[in-house]
């Protein structure tokens, strides 16, 4: 993965993690019949390599080590004057929303916010680099890319959720949050599980980021 700055990508430092990734990435997206284009591929194992190193995820402050909420970037991304600028945070937003619903889904559950609000302010911010890169950099592949990002923003939360994470359904509270992480995002893979389980999920509403 790189920000976006209109120009070359950054060099991923460690090419056989990010191999590993993109097998993996590649191996759940084929689990769950999704179809998606080798970009977002190759822009999945990305994240997952940048983000193996925290310190590409927290950053410190005056408490110690901590992420910073998404609400205070979107107020960055909104503060800064320039177009690459305010992409660059964004992007960083939708990235940071992303890994987080699908990796350490969770723990959110013990947060003020929840799985919806991190996919509802993640998909915006993609949204909004997308619509930034193509009417301002005049870039239709990346314009093209992050369109797919936020098409599929809770589908590609299942598949980071699909390789990072051990799922556990040992108890009556797990089935429960299983159920609510469904509810919430109407996420494909929450709904198989629940299936496999004997637990026919109730439709409800689907996230929508489009502006």
């Amino acid at each position: 993965m790189a920000m976006y700055d209109g120009s070359s990508p950054q060099v991923i430092a460690n090419p056989s993690l990010q191999s590993f990734f993109h097998q993996s990435v590649q191996g759940a997206i084929n689990n769950q019949n999704l179809e998606a284009s080798e970009a977002s591929i190759q822009y999945l194992a990305n994240l997952l390599t940048l983000f193996s190193r925290s310190e590409d995820l927290f950053e410190q402050t005056a408490d110690g080590v901590d992420m910073k909420p998404l609400a205070l970037m979107y107020a960055d991304a909104a503060a800064n004057t320039t177009a690459a600028g305010r992409v660059r945070i964004l992007q960083k937003l939708g990235d940071t929303a992303l890994f987080i619903t699908g990796v350490f889904a969770d723990s959110l559950n013990r947060k003020i916010v929840d799985v919806d609000y991190y996919i509802a302010m993640g998909g915006s911010a993609y949204s909004s680099v997308s619509s930034t890169i193509g009417s301002r950099f005049r870039d239709r592949a990346g314009q093209m890319l992050f369109d797919e990002l936020t098409d599929k923003f809770v589908a590609f939360v299942d598949v980071l959720a699909e390789v990072c994470e051990q799922a556990n359904f040992n108890n009556n509270r797990d089935v429960m949050r299983l159920y609510e992480v469904w509810i919430r995002t109407g996420s494909k893979r929450a709904r198989s599980q629940l299936q496999k389980l004997g637990i026919t999920p109730i439709p409800g509403s689907r996230p929508d980021f489009r502006h």
